[in-house]
């Protein structure tokens, strides 16, 4: 219980990576709220479900990729809790196709989801944790996309390698406030995206042919958010932590 007196957002927490890392936050001892665009029966479902292991809870609804909203939640998740100890940053919106074919405002829209939100929602936290004077962890769910030029996922690439980047000068500039920022790189994660994007039948094919012999979980993300998060990391800030079970080893040696 290495989180017990913590307070945790965690932004895009209905389902998959988010949904894991709001889970294991609360596993290891933090009060979690989790935001998403809408309520839904999956993000109440996270709610129950933290607070069913004696953590509070409560959901925000909220757009985490327009600013307006982002002064929403974080006016709102103060409100609750009284002041955050953590953030886990995690909106992402993606759509794969050819270069040549890409549409331009889906390649706006992909760059917005991805960056847009993170800034907003990190400066807005940021500036509470400086004020409070306490310190604190902000951690960005970033991706193996950031480091490898997946085909038909341009959009996608420039919006996580940027993300690394734009953490790591964040990282920089709140050194001297012994805030820590740093960002985690999953690699194929079993999530319902996945599933929508590939097909189940090609996810289970896909699965004994990694290194691991599956795919990563959200719990395998949550476990590393919930390190990053926690005093056992307090030295460290600026880091990216490759999660992926050697998938990037092995597509570096295909």
């Amino acid at each position: 219980m290495r989180l017990t007196g913590k307070t945790a957002l965690v932004t895009g927490a209905a389902r998959g990576i988010g949904r894991g890392c709001a889970l294991e936050l609360a596993r290891a001892g933090a009060d979690v709220l989790i935001n998403d665009y809408r309520r839904s029966s999956e993000a109440e479902g996270v709610v129950a479900e933290i607070q069913g292991l004696g953590r509070q809870s409560a959901l925000i609804e909220g757009d985490a990729f327009q600013q307006d909203s982002c002064d929403a939640i974080v006016r709102e998740a103060l409100s609750a809790f009284g002041h955050l100890d953590i953030l886990i940053s995690n909106p992402a919106y993606s759509r794969r196709g050819d270069f040549l074919d890409y549409d331009a405002e889906t390649f706006r829209k992909v760059l917005e989801g991805t960056l847009h939100g993170a800034f907003y929602m990190s400066q807005l936290v940021a500036r509470h944790m400086v004020e409070r004077g306490k310190g604190g962890k902000i951690v960005f769910i970033s991706s193996v996309h950031a480091r490898r030029p997946f085909p038909r996922s341009v959009a996608y690439n420039a919006a996580k390698a940027g993300l690394n980047h734009m953490a790591f000068t964040i990282a920089g500039e709140l050194l001297r406030h012994r805030i820590n920022v740093n960002t985690i790189e999953p690699g194929w994660i079993d999530t319902p995206g996945e599933h929508e994007t590939f097909g189940d039948d090609a996810i289970r094919d896909a699965a004994p042919t990694l290194p691991w012999g599956r795919l990563g979980t959200p719990e395998d993300i949550g476990k590393a958010a919930a390190f990053l998060a926690s005093l056992d990391a307090d030295y460290i800030t600026g880091a990216s932590l490759l999660v992926d079970g050697g998938f990037l080893l092995r597509e570096n040696h295909s």
